[in-house]
């Protein structure tokens, strides 16, 4: 029996939405809730799972096109499993989309394929095979669902080099990608911001050894009680609570011509996801431990590079941490994200020579930076919020004594 895939309606504020990889091609049979395509919105991405066993019998709106909640973007056709096929075989959480493609031997220069076979080039790999002057079919992919990565094309590239079957002939081209919903609401929330709001960044820098030592002392006993590693963003978490007890201002929201105050915490914490950075918020922070910071941050890292976090996780927030550390990053000046009022940026740890106590000596030194809708937020208060950050990291136990 012929059923319509239909867009489902995914949250008040949502529309329209962009029609993202179609996971099963028109006839192959899958089991049902597997994953047959992906949709995209300004917020999040979400899957449309088959809604039986059967085959999709036609595809009426192709990847990149879009189509408005309730459209009819395809057909699908209920019917048994083929023979020797186990209808049960593919699961819910998986999909077809997981399945990996074989792998294909890499080719010699001159007897090169094309890319068009099962495995999907990704654009950073397209540019390394353009560069180097190489063809797809002579790259074997490994990333999830038979994608092709740039550490792919790079490996291919050096075995080739040692054993002269890989020529380096580089190569002038372009990609044309289209912007993700996702991508382009980052763009328009961040400029939207830049030139609604009145944005002011203040800094600091913080010696790192305390908290370090205290990690190191309970890391051990911290994984095996909780099964998580014991990071230093739970401790900036805590200490941004701490903060914003204190200075409650950074925590207030302008809201017509009015500041709202909230005496509860949700932070996000801005992660990379597979189709851009996503800025999920923990719900309540003041009720959390620090394994449970942690356990909630690397299931959102978990599930952002696999387009899982749901628009709900996404909504809301009440101040923003991001760390550009995680990257090498040295120094930044974030944007906050409207309608909050602070952002706190945290950066790479790197040893530097400091005056203490007449000498200088070696410390494991980060620099912060904290901006501000100076609007809502005078300056002291930011600089005081920012010192206060300052004293509990470099002194946790002043979080436990409210000192």
């Amino acid at each position: 029996m012929a059923m319509e895939i239909v867009v489902p309606a995914v949250g008040e504020s949502i529309s329209e939405v962009q029609i993202g990889e179609w996971y099963i091609p028109e006839g192959k049979w899958v089991a049902t809730d597997t994953d047959i395509v992906g949709l995209e919105t300004d917020k999040a991405t979400f899957d449309v799972p088959a809604p039986a066993g059967g085959k999709i019998t036609r595809i009426l709106k192709k990847a990149g096109e879009r189509a408005a909640v309730g459209d009819v973007i395809g057909y699908f056709e209920e019917v048994a499993a083929p023979e020797g096929q186990d209808s049960g075989s593919s699961s819910k959480s998986s999909g077809a989309k997981k399945e990996e493609a074989p792998a294909r031997p890499a080719a010699s220069s001159g007897n090169s394929s094309s890319s068009s076979g099962d495995s999907k080039v990704m654009p950073a790999a397209s540019r390394e095979l353009a560069q180097r002057g190489m063809d797809a079919g002579q790259v074997s992919p490994t990333g999830p669902g038979g994608r092709m990565l740039k550490e792919d094309v790079i490996r291919t590239a050096e075995q080739g080099s040692q054993s002269g079957s890989v020529t380096s002939q580089p190569m002038r081209s372009e990609d044309v990608i289209p912007l993700s919903p996702i991508r382009r609401r980052i763009a328009e929330r961040l400029v939207s911001a830049q030139h609604e709001a009145a944005l002011l960044t203040t800094f600091n820098e913080i010696d790192m050894s305390g908290v370090m030592a205290l990690r190191n002392q309970y890391k051990d006993e911290f994984q095996k009680k909780y099964d998580i590693k014991l990071g230093f963003m739970s401790f900036f978490v805590k200490a941004v609570v701490d903060a914003l007890n204190q200075v409650p201002q950074v925590g207030a929201q302008l809201k017509d011509n009015k500041l709202v105050y909230r005496n509860y915490y949700d932070i996000g914490i801005a992660v990379g996801g597979g189709k851009g950075l996503v800025v999920p918020v923990l719900r309540n922070v003041e009720r959390m431990s620090f394994a449970e910071i942690e356990l909630a941050i690397a299931d959102f890292a978990r599930r952002a590079k696999d387009n899982k976090v749901t628009l709900e996780e996404l909504e809301g927030g009440t101040f923003t941490i991001t760390n550009g550390g995680i990257y090498g990053s040295l120094l930044s000046t974030p944007i906050v994200n409207p309608p909050q009022s602070g952002v706190l940026g945290m950066h790479g740890i790197f040893d530097r020579p400091i005056a203490l106590n007449g000498e200088v000596v070696i410390r494991p030194m980060m620099y912060v930076a904290l901006t501000y809708d100076h609007r809502v937020v005078d300056g002291r208060e930011a600089v005081t919020f920012l010192k206060r950050i300052k004293d509990v990291i470099e002194a946790p136990a002043r979080m436990l004594m409210e000192i």
